[in-house]
């Protein structure tokens, strides 16, 4: 998906080598030079601009329909953000938030934006390719986004107080049809909103258009663009994208232009929007302020640091001053402030370099210090509610809260000494003098800033040369000021690491830590105590074992000891609930446990610890037999020998097991017998989960009262995806339970299921043996914390059960197999590293399991369908390789005939769960595999549903 951005023309120029991104992600350009051309005609310039990079041998119609584009206005002077000015908005620093895992610790604006536009785009209709918004907003949608209605123009809004609608655009619909646009309001006043709060609906236009290639057209086209007819050198003329197209709009548009009014528009509230401005010096603080405070819940919020006051941001930056209640509204970002500093309140303090400066700031004094060339750098002292807007002879002008003038008399300059014109806009005044020496710097800020008499520094500012705000913009060096950023911030990282239970250190992308780490030869953190929590251990574990591997050593170590932290601490559990086995049946008596299999319909992975234990997980699964019988089988019966005699009937296998070491022995790789091994143990027959241990296997069984045989039977193939592993071992568990006497219930054989894996190191979440021990389709949840025990909702079940849709279920076996373990291994690594990408595809998914839940219970087969499609992405998302070529050569075949397919489990392989159009398709689909199998194992199986789950009976 492609962003289009709008920036200061100085950016555009540095933009991809500072933020290291390729120019084929992002395209970036400022609107033409000398010339005024409007949000509308800005917006046609970036498309015209990157056609004719990308491809003008393609006409402009077809290039508009082959992408989906995000375009991102950030091209103003913001002159009432002076701080943040240079560098644009857009890149604009944002503190990590305190409830959040895997942000960056130098994450921008830009990066909190995209993933929600990214995840509408995703929601689109064909032919609504674009989506235009502003680059000082950021947007929140705690709700899930829907598929989006079919219309030329789809515009989200936000219901809210009539006193916060009057500075934004205003959608007036109509109660009776709240989607359709009746017309649309620039800045109207509170009078006009609560009037037409008594006959209609008006929501506030939060800036997040989605426009269909139509619509993009005839923007163009109102900008001047001919889109038939491209001219081969063109310009924009003014039109305002808000201000002109929008007022256009909607079914009641006063004096509306036919062409634009005939376009179809909706309006959607976003699903629990917050909205939060970053236009103004003061915004910057209290938005950042409600963003970090929305979330209450002390359970939610990792770092257990109590500032100060809470309006007090610091972020790369050393400071050498205490910080008290009283030093409220304070933003100090990529600066040094020294001991030497005295600081009050309302100040906003960037780009300051290393210094031993003496230095009284008043209330609301802010500086900025921007380098420029190779060696100077800006000098800007600013009031913080400074607009920079006016003439600087307009005594409404303020800066440093005094009129321009008062300030020229107060330093005795006059604007003739300073060569400034009366009429200049103050934002082209030449005020900021360029320095080299850092002390200099000091003193020319104290000299600006408190018209101390220093006359040095006035001869000094009289005779350097001087930028303007504009002129700032226009010639700073960014990359002199990433790098000093960047030096803050390494300093940052042993304190934040030394500090950690204070601190967002491990909450934090943890990979991008190490990066930093190994790149600059930091010092790792002293190692933590053991009486540290289990999870920060894991992720500390993590993080020193990628810091290894960038640093170019052994990375295995450390990794290890995470993975088995996690294995401990989920097998601690069971240590202190120990068992003892007590014969349960007659001599002559079998137990006969089956269970059937699963299929996960949605939210697989978010079961998987570390995730489920730190975010808790929900999964949608069903219980399904495979032609008419539960596939998996174990029967145990008592043997006269006191031994334990294991067999495998589908694999032809025998194990006779004498002593405690054997049966401890299951994680022997290849062993057709390390799960009931495990499950004799977790039973009480082995040492560590037995409260009566006697000295040998056969003495322990002896006090049992005899031997034991057990059987096993798979009838399923190896690397199915039908979580077969997992349920076997519950399956072993369930029947164990009955043969001794244990009274397991199903949530005890699922729990110890999951110690039982945890003992085999092959890892994995819970839900598969929760999805074949218990019947049906269920919902299971759970929630953060090492004891993970689902809650289970049921589904209706007749989307499955009646023919009509019973028989446009398919299941297919295409002979290819993938174990799940080393797919495990790596999403389990973004997992404990607090990976970005990784966490907020989790996060999808575990969403997407109740969005999906909801769909059953409307009945809808297609609307089910729709979702499975979503959850057959969501896993390609997480792991490219859960759909290999073999795979999608299978879905090439039979794509057009289906509304969704996925492969059960991790992917890559094993089963496919087909959905056809209807049963007509359905009998094409498995006409079309018969005829042209992948290879000679493959096949369909009747599937029905399980309403049973796992048994247990006796002969």
């Amino acid at each position: 998906m492609k962003k289009l951005l709008s920036l200061p023309e100085n950016l555009v120029n540095q933009f991809h080598q500072l933020e290291q991104v390729t120019k084929q992600e992002y395209f970036c350009a400022s609107d033409p030079a000398g010339t005024k051309v409007g949000s509308g005609g800005g917006t046609s310039w970036l498309f015209y601009q990157n056609w004719k990079t990308e491809n003008p041998e393609m006409s402009f119609s077809d290039w508009l329909a082959k992408d989906q584009r995000i375009i991102i206005h950030a091209g103003g002077q913001s002159r009432r953000l002076p701080s943040y000015a240079t560098a644009g908005k857009i890149l604009t620093p944002i503190p990590v938030f305190r409830y959040e895992r895997g942000q960056k610790l130098d994450q921008s604006l830009m990066d909190l934006q995209l993933p929600l536009y990214e995840k509408i785009m995703t929601h689109a209709p064909a032919g609504v390719n674009t989506l235009i918004a502003s680059g000082d907003t950021f947007i929140r949608a705690n709700d899930k986004i829907e598929k989006l209605p079919e219309a030329d123009v789809i515009c989200y809004g936000l219901w809210v107080e009539p006193s916060l609608a009057t500075n934004h655009g205003v959608y007036v619909c109509d109660r009776e049809y709240p989607h359709e646009l009746l017309y649309m309001l620039q800045k109207p006043s509170s009078e006009i909103i609560r009037g037409l709060a008594v006959s209609k609906l008006f929501l506030m236009d939060i800036g997040i258009w989605l426009l269909s290639d139509k619509a993009v057209k005839l923007l163009m086209k109102k900008s001047g663009f001919d889109a038939e007819q491209p001219a081969a050198d063109w310009t924009p003329s003014f039109y305002d994208l808000y201000g002109q197209f929008g007022l256009n709009l909607g079914s009641q548009a006063e004096n509306a232009d036919p062409e634009l009014n005939a376009l179809s528009v909706a309006i959607l509230p976003l699903p629990g929007g917050e909205f939060y401005h970053y236009g103004t010096s003061r915004e910057l603080i209290s938005s950042t302020l409600a963003v970090q405070n929305r979330v209450k819940d002390q359970r939610s919020i990792w770092t257990k640091n109590v500032k100060p006051h809470p309006a007090m941001f610091i972020q790369n930056a050393v400071v050498e001053v205490p910080l008290t209640s009283d030093h409220s509204e304070l933003w100090i970002e990529n600066s040094h402030v020294g001991k030497g500093w005295k600081l009050a309140q309302q100040h906003i303090l960037t780009g300051i370099p290393e210094n031993n400066w003496t230095m009284d700031l008043q209330a609301k004094t802010c500086i900025d210090l921007v380098t420029v060339g190779e060696t100077t750098t800006a000098v800007r002292p600013y009031g913080f509610s400074d607009k920079f807007s006016g003439k600087v002879a307009d005594k409404s002008t303020l800066w440093m809260g005094i009129s321009l003038p008062e300030w020229f008399f107060q330093h005795d300059v006059t604007l003739e000494d300073a060569g400034i014109l009366p009429d200049t806009d103050i934002q082209e005044a030449a005020l900021f003098p360029l320095i080299k020496d850092v002390e200099q710097m000091g003193r020319m800020l104290n000299w600006m800033i408190q018209a101390n008499g220093d006359d040095e520094m006035k001869a000094l500012w009289l005779s350097s040369e001087r930028l303007s705000a504009a002129g700032i913009s226009a010639k700073a060096n960014l990359f002199r000021l990433y790098e000093q950023r960047k030096a803050f911030r390494i300093q940052n990282w042993p304190v934040l690491a030394k500090n950690y239970q204070r601190s967002v250190f491990y909450q934090v992308n943890l990979d991008e830590a190490a990066k930093d780490y190994a790149e600059n030869n930091i010092e790792l953190p002293a190692s933590l105590s053991e009486q540290e929590s289990a999870i920060t251990r894991l992720h500390d574990y993590m993080f020193r074992s990628r810091v290894a591997q960038y640093a170019g050593k052994n990375p295995e170590p450390d990794e290890q000891k995470a993975f088995a932290l996690l294995r401990e601490s989920l097998i601690q559990s069971l240590k202190g609930d120990k068992v003892i086995p007590q014969l349960n049946i007659f001599p002559d008596q079998i137990v006969w446990g089956r269970s059937p299999v699963r299929i996960d319909l949605a939210g697989g992975w978010s079961d998987t610890p570390p995730f489920c234990l730190m975010s808790g997980g929900s999964v949608l699964n069903m219980a399904i037999e495979l032609n008419g019988q539960p596939p998996l089988q174990v029967y145990i019966k008592p043997c006269e020998e006191y031994k334990i005699i294991l067999r495998s009937i589908d694999l032809g296998a025998r194990e006779d097991v004498k002593t405690f070491e054997e049966l401890a022995d299951y994680q022997k790789v290849g062993s057709p017998f390390s799960i009931p091994k495990a499950a004799l143990c977790l039973a009480g027959f082995g040492p560590v989960f037995s409260k009566l241990v006697k000295g040998s296997l056969e003495e322990q069984l002896k006090a049992f009262g005899c031997g034991i045989e057990i059987s096993l039977l798979a009838a399923i193939p190896k690397g199915s995806g039908l979580g077969t592993s997992s349920i076997l071992a519950a399956t072993v568990l369930g029947a164990l339970s009955d043969f001794c006497g244990l009274n397991w219930d199903k949530n005890e054989i699922c729990n110890r299921t999951l110690v039982l894996e945890q003992l085999l190191t092959t890892g994995g979440g819970w839900q598969d043996q929760y999805g074949g021990v218990f019947p049906g389709i269920k919902l299971l949840e759970t929630r953060s914390g090492l004891y993970q025990s689902p809650t289970v909702r049921w589904t209706p079940d007749y989307l499955f059960t009646r023919p009509e849709y019973r028989e446009c279920m398919l299941l297919y076996y295409t002979g290819i197999t993938r174990t799940a373990k080393n797919i495990l291994s790596e999403i389990v690594r973004g997992m404990f590293l607090n990976s970005t990408r990784h966490l907020a595809i989790l996060n999808e998914i575990k969403a997407h399991a109740q969005t999906t839940f909801e769909a059953l219970q409307t009945g809808s087969y297609e609307h089910f369908a729709q979702q499975v499609s979503m959850t057959w992405q969501q896993k390609q998302d997480l792991d490219p390789g859960t759909n290999p070529p073999a795979i999608q050569g299978i879905i090439n075949q039979i794509k057009d005939l289906c509304l969704a397919y996925k492969l059960p489990g991790a992917g890559g392989g094993g089963y496919m769960f087909i959905m056809a159009k209807d049963p007509e398709a359905a009998g094409k689909i498995k006409q079309i595999l018969t005829l042209n199998p992948p290879n000679k194992s493959a096949r369909f199986v009747d599937i029905s549903l399980s309403n049973n789950g796992f048994q247990s009976s006796r002969s």
